[in-house]
């Protein structure tokens, strides 16, 4: 029987890079894939695929497409009330790759309709955990994380069961385009400089939030919210060859480097075919390339942005959508040429001081709704 599939995000680089893998294995059925606008590819995609249900979420191009008699074929949707009615019964495996806030309301509403959730939209992760492991555990849902640092942890975990033996993990980050350039010169950064990730083809926005390290704050929240762990256990340690994607330290004076190839579709790859191994194929490590690994702590005056670790709250709450809508609206800025590159963490550091947000430490979202609604707020107050 062919493994049942959906994909939100499936025009993203998460999203393409599952079907690159689907194409070579043929034992799946690819039951829903969305899009936000791009309905050219969305189309494309799902007449390659043979899909009957697709969402475009672009009201416009929603309009189009069920304007146009030669799409009659599809089932088109604008929005994820659809769930409902295009699952009648639980599929075997989807992976959510919608990136932002975005993601946030068609992950917790899929859980009830799937197996297995591969979630690659950190958002959800980071903003809404405590409810969507609610749901998780209310559906009998399996959850797998897709970001390489987490998966590497928790197939390491989950395979062991070790998860109380650790002492500390470290998560690897490369240093991005900027771990040689001088800090006086940061000021000129361009975006075109902020883009070019040495060792990753990514977007924009995370490509920028490589740059920053906001994304490595992300990330310890990430593996703090799914190991259960302090944060006096997580740390950051710069690798630039990207190859080691965290280090164990166990209690028992053991440590263990996890590493693989800088491809992302490793991590999808054996999401996908959870729980079983299978072989990938392709160029293996050379392993001379590790003889010098370059390990060393992040600099703090490069990296100004790691200095928001020390106000991140110990337990969940509203704070981390603060964090994280004010991020994505300054990166929206910086993209726009409204503000320099060293205004995002200027400016990321002065908000979390500030008691008109500080205050969100202390409340915990109740639903969806509460993170969306935050996100709008500390957007606009950006904005004004």
């Amino acid at each position: 029987m062919k493994k049942k599939i959906a994909i939100l995000g499936s025009t993203g680089s998460i999203g393409k890079s599952l079907l690159s893998l689907l194409r070579k294995d043929k034992n799946n059925k690819i039951i829903l894939l969305s899009a936000n606008k791009n309905y050219h590819q969305l189309i494309k995609q799902a007449k390659e695929f043979n899909v009957k249900n697709i969402i475009i979420l672009d009201k416009g191009n929603y309009k189009k497409l069920k304007k146009d008699k030669k799409y009659k074929r599809f089932n088109i949707f604008n929005n994820y009330d659809c769930f409902k009615n295009i699952f009648k019964k639980k599929i075997d495996y989807t992976m959510s790759a919608i990136t932002g806030i975005d993601g946030l309301t068609p992950t917790f509403k899929i859980i009830k309709y799937t197996k297995i959730i591969a979630i690659a939209n950190k958002e959800s992760i980071i903003c809404g955990w405590h409810l969507l492991k609610k749901e998780l555990i209310k559906n009998k849902t399996k959850f797998l994380p897709v970001d390489s640092e987490h998966f590497s942890i928790w197939f390491d975990l989950y395979h062991r069961d070790q998860k109380n033996q650790i002492e500390k993990i470290y998560i690897t980050a490369s240093g991005g385009p900027f771990r040689k350039k001088k800090i006086s010169t940061f000021k000129n950064i361009t975006i075109k400089d902020a883009i070019n990730h040495p060792n990753w083809k990514m977007g924009k926005k995370i490509s920028i939030d490589s740059a920053t390290m906001v994304n490595k704050i992300f990330e310890l929240i990430e593996a703090k919210n799914i190991f259960d762990v302090s944060y006096e256990q997580l740390s950051i340690i710069i690798h630039p060859k990207s190859y080691i994607h965290a280090i164990i330290q166990y209690k028992n004076g053991l440590s263990k480097i996890i590493l693989h190839e800088t491809d992302m579709k490793i991590p999808i790859f054996n999401t996908l075919n959870f729980p079983k191994i299978k072989n990938y194929n392709l160029k293996k490590i050379n392993f001379k390339t590790l003889n010098n690994l370059e390990l060393s702590n992040p600099n703090l005056q490069k990296y100004q942005s790691l200095k928001l670790l020390k106000y991140l709250p110990k337990i969940p709450s509203l704070f981390e959508t603060v964090i994280v809508s004010a991020n994505d609206e300054l990166v929206n800025l910086f993209l726009e040429k409204k503000i320099r590159f060293t205004d995002i963490s200027k400016n990321l550091l002065k908000i979390v001081k500030d008691g008109k947000y500080t205050k969100y430490k202390l409340l915990k979202p109740k639903k969806i709704g509460d993170i969306i609604k935050l996100n709008r707020y500390v957007r606009s107050e950006i904005n004004n």
